[in-house]
């Protein structure tokens, strides 16, 4: 990633999680998170003091960086408590991504520049670090007044508590394994061993120092807490480091042991996509399908997904007659249409873009590449009413259904109201949409234990997740750009994106400007520019060709593309690409491993409709 010139101060504050804003009007009860709380304090005002120093010449670039690590140790062991009741604060103020983000402010907004841990960590362990102390210095000294506010509020009024006591620790597991090991919150250091060792460290300290859990085998709790600190002590090594047996051994047993230990209300319900009953992060219901959609759980059955797929596979509905869902949705080919960019109604005209998969498509916050629809249902608005694609209107398709006697009595079955409207027909689509997940390929059940795979797809895997750097892009457990631990929110990318695979000369970047160019205008900004949803690669061995524009054909290409660095690393000119730029120095064998992994994502057996 590159680095960033840190022009704006932002006002101090912080904000409380939207699902509890709760005060109990003294410290936390638990006395270990109110250590926390002032070591975390301590290790910031020491690195405060470091940081001039090192600005002064008067201590060594190690020192800074051994100073660093330790407040980053410091934060991991009270992350999983005030990220959780804080969220917010913690991911915009104290821990936030090195990427320039934009702020609302109504129909308006304001690009505001990176700032926290994450980036500290990318500008002190980088070669640049002394052409950065400006920066350096202006970072942190910002987090350290921000988090000085924060603590005197905490200290003051008390810290927010919600119900449950054990989500945190769960929480605190899958960001552990999405974001921390895979290096996402270690960009520079890639210190993930000892950060693992802290944020486990934490979650024991507050396990036995809390009478609540005195209810439960804190025991049995303790010796995963210890497997972990013995294991993440002699595995430090990032590019070695096997995230198969560290979920297997440490992570998925401890995080079905939590999940027995909280029958309190669900915090999250609201808030977060993730189903806090699940007890695997590979199996199917780890997220909730009904939290990204308007159609509630109690409202879906057999009746109504049989309508949504009648409504699915019918031309008719369509201005022509000629279009349907399916035309650039197959279900033989993973509900792609195999094509470089889909077919208008025009003959002979394409639309836009290249057509994903609507396999596990439910499961995202944003809708089509250039992320310009914000809910599921609101993504069939926008291809109804477009030109090039159904060129028709709800009154329109309505109209068609009401006059005909078989859809009117499929919707007298699949909804008490018995209405053909706009709500109804929406969530038929919906519900045979959402029907059609992806959690059952030979990598998910490996993960569960039900089969094996071969060691390259292994390897392969530790190379999606460390070296070949997928992983802080494509989270697990969805492997998309949803983005964990609350998986309430879609990231977009800039890769600098070519016109043909990087064989073929000469080398032009892709036009399409993506998201700053869609109908969302607060989101006009230079920081989307060319920028795209990051869709998963779940069934990817399905549905070439690949990238928005269909230009690569094989995911060989697209692994070559990656390697090199994206359209930066091949030596072209990209405003503000995301993707790291360095070669990511893959060998053929690697290479070739990365797509047995990839390979072995596929599964479209629960097609059943």
């Amino acid at each position: 990633m590159k680095y960033f010139i840190y022009v704006l101060v932002i006002v101090i504050g912080f904000s409380a999680m939207s699902f509890d804003k709760s005060y109990n009007g003294k410290k936390a009860e638990n006395n270990s998170i109110n250590i926390g709380l002032s070591n975390f304090k301590k290790a910031l005002e020491k690195l405060k003091t470091d940081v001039q120093l090192f600005g002064e010449d008067k201590i060594s670039t190690e020192a800074l960086q051994q100073s660093l690590k330790n407040t980053r140790n410091s934060f991991k062991e009270i992350e999983f408590y005030i990220a959780y009741h804080y969220p917010e604060f913690v991911k915009t103020n104290i821990n936030s991504a090195p990427l320039y983000r934009l702020e609302g402010a109504g129909t308006t907004s304001y690009t505001l520049p990176p700032e926290g841990l994450q980036v500290l960590d990318e500008l002190i362990f980088s070669d640049e670090i002394r052409d950065n102390k400006e920066q350096i210095k202006e970072i942190t000294g910002l987090l350290f007044n921000k988090y000085n506010n924060f603590y005197l509020s905490a200290t003051t009024n008390g810290i927010s508590k919600g119900a449950n006591k054990t989500l945190p620790l769960r929480i605190e597991l899958i960001r552990i394994y999405s974001l921390g090991v895979t290096g996402f919150d270690t960009p520079g250091s890639l210190n993930i061993a000892e950060e693992a060792r802290h944020a486990f460290l934490g979650m024991k300290k507050y396990v036995n120092d809390d009478a609540y859990f005195k209810n439960f085998d804190v025991k049995k709790a303790n010796e995963f807490f210890d497997l972990a600190d013995v294991y993440l002590s002699k595995n430090t090594d990032f590019e070695s480091f096997d995230r198969i047996e560290f979920y297997k051994k440490i992570v998925q047993p401890l995080y079905e042991e939590l999940e027995g230990w909280d029958g309190n209300p669900d915090d999250l319900k609201e808030f977060s996509g993730w189903n806090v009953g699940n007890k695997n992060f590979f199996s199917s219901d780890f997220l909730n399908p009904y939290f990204f959609t308007l159609l509630k759980e109690s409202e879906d059955n057999k009746d109504l997904r049989s309508l949504g797929k009648a409504i699915f596979y019918d031309q008719n509905l369509s201005d022509n007659g000629r279009m349907s869902c399916a035309t650039c949705h197959l279900p033989e080919n993973a509900f792609t249409d195999l094509k470089a960019k889909s077919p208008s109604n025009v003959e002979g005209k394409t639309v836009l873009r290249n057509s994903p998969s609507l396999y596990n498509a439910v499961f995202a916050k944003r809708f089509f590449y250039d992320m310009r629809a914000f809910y599921l249902e609101q993504q069939v608005e926008h291809v109804i009413y477009n030109e090039q694609e159904f060129n028709t209107s709800y009154e329109s398709i309505l109209k068609k259904l009401k006059s005909d006697s078989k859809y009117k009595q499929a919707f007298r079955k699949a909804f008490k109201n018995g209405k053909v409207d706009k709500m109804n027909f929406s969530k038929a689509l919906s519900s045979y949409v959402a029907s059609l997940y992806s959690f059952d390929s030979d990598f998910d059940r490996f993960m569960r234990n039900e089969k094996d795979i071969s060691d390259d797809a292994k390897k392969g895997f530790n190379l999606f997740m460390g070296k070949a750097n997928c992983a802080t892009c494509h989270f697990v457990p969805h492997f998309s750009g949803l983005v964990p631990p609350f998986f309430n929110e879609n990231e977009s990318e800039i890769l600098g994106v070519t016109k043909a695979p990087i064989n073929k000369k000469p080398l032009e970047l892709d036009t399409d400007k993506g998201r700053a160019n869609s109908i969302v205008k607060k989101e006009s900004s230079w920081i989307y520019e060319n920028s795209f949803k990051t869709t998963t690669v779940r069934n990817i061995e399905l549905t070439k060709p690949y990238f928005h524009n269909g230009a690569f054909n094989t995911l060989e290409e697209v692994v070559d593309f990656y390697n090199e660095g994206g359209g930066e690393g091949l030596g072209l000119k990209v405003n503000n690409q995301t993707l790291p730029s360095d070669k990511l120095n893959l060998n053929d064998a690697e290479k070739k491993q990365l797509v047995i992994f990839l390979k072995s994502l596929t599964d479209i057996s629960k097609n059943k409709n």
